[in-house]
């Protein structure tokens, strides 16, 4: 059954009392937060549970060869170091605070090191190697193999004085003055990191992440460079990819992906075969299709998880330790969905 862009433009005309009426029959369920808490609790026990035996098995599978051994000695063992940056970026500590907690922790692991070797461990190659490993292992434990996953992107602040939705609203209202526009963005820039994750729906473990000071899409791009290894079966994103260079990059990569988007108001039928069947679908079975595409919900509420459990700043200046810092909270958050 052929349809033409009118009739899909019509649909999104209408989209809106659409969306209303699906939400009304298929209202969220209440929060029953006694288990609630219950079920966070227990996921924390058995993060911290699985935390040692994972870094170990993570460490297991490396083998370091140093071709030149002089100069001083690691204070701290792979190990050691793994298990400090994970810590200090779950208590959400500076470098220096962490530091000198360390002289407390030291009455039970003998541990004491300054706040530039804490710092330094954000651009260390043998670290970023186990975190790599941990992601790995935590997926092959969940069995996420050929997944149904959401996308979204966000911002974290690189400073306490700005806050990352204050300012993104902000941005839209400058938009129609465009000297002040570009100024916005040029401050931008130093402010805030865009990052964007991929998730399985049926586990709710991320499974990639980019990050980029430049654009949503370049953190996009990243993420989705990391997910071909792992295969995607069916994918949603948000109104920002709906166009179709989108659905073409994803088909190149995925060959029977299944794609869900919601089209942009001057959508046109002109495109790929996969681009038309979307349509086709969005169209002729409308509350089916926003019930798949209504799944990546999960991915905002995963965001709003991390932030309320690590904070929505990265304390991390350069580039790749902004990087490794969003690594680490991809790894928490597995870590919380492993039980």
């Amino acid at each position: 059954m052929r349809i033409e862009t009118k009739e899909v433009r019509d649909k999104i005309k209408v989209l809106d009392d659409l969306v209303q009426k699906y939400k009304q029959e298929h209202p969220e369920k209440k929060r029953d937060w006694k288990t609630y808490e219950q079920r966070v609790a227990e996921r924390m026990r058995e993060a911290i549970r699985a935390l040692e035996p994972l870094i170990d098995e993570a460490i297991a599978s490396i083998h370091i060869v140093r071709g030149d051994e002089r100069g001083r000695k690691p204070e701290l063992s792979l190990k050691q170091k793994t298990i400090l940056l994970l810590l200090k970026h779950l208590f959400g500590k500076s470098n220096r605070e962490m530091s000198c907690m360390l002289v407390l922790f030291s009455l039970l692991a003998e541990v004491d090191v300054s706040y530039k070797t804490i710092e330094r461990l954000y651009s260390d190659e043998e670290v970023l190697m186990v975190l790599h490993n941990m992601h790995m292992l935590l997926l092959k434990k969940k069995e996420v193999n050929d997944p149904d996953c959401s996308g979204d992107g966000t911002g974290s602040g690189l400073t306490i004085k700005k806050h990352y939705a204050t300012e993104a609203q902000k941005l839209k209202e400058a938009m129609k003055d465009e000297k002040t526009l570009k100024k916005k963005t040029k401050s931008k820039k130093k402010m805030f990191v865009y990052t964007f994750k991929f998730m399985d729906l049926k586990s709710r473990m991320y499974l990639a992440y980019g990050t980029s000071f430049r654009s949503e899409k370049e953190a996009f791009l990243q993420a989705l460079t990391m997910t071909e290894k792992l295969g995607i079966k069916s994918i949603r994103l948000d109104r920002y990819y709906s166009g179709q260079s989108c659905v073409k990059l994803l088909k190149e990569k995925f060959k029977k992906i299944k794609i869900y988007l919601i089209p942009k108001k001057n959508v046109t039928l002109k495109g790929s075969w996969a681009w038309k069947r979307m349509l086709h679908e969005f169209v002729n079975d409308t509350e089916k299709y926003l019930s798949e595409y209504f799944r990546r919900n999960q991915s905002e509420s995963g965001f709003s998880e991390d932030k309320n459990r690590l904070g929505w700043t990265i304390a991390q200046r350069r580039p790749d330790r902004i990087d490794t810092a969003d690594f680490c909270t991809l790894i928490w958050h597995n870590l919380f969905w492993l039980g």
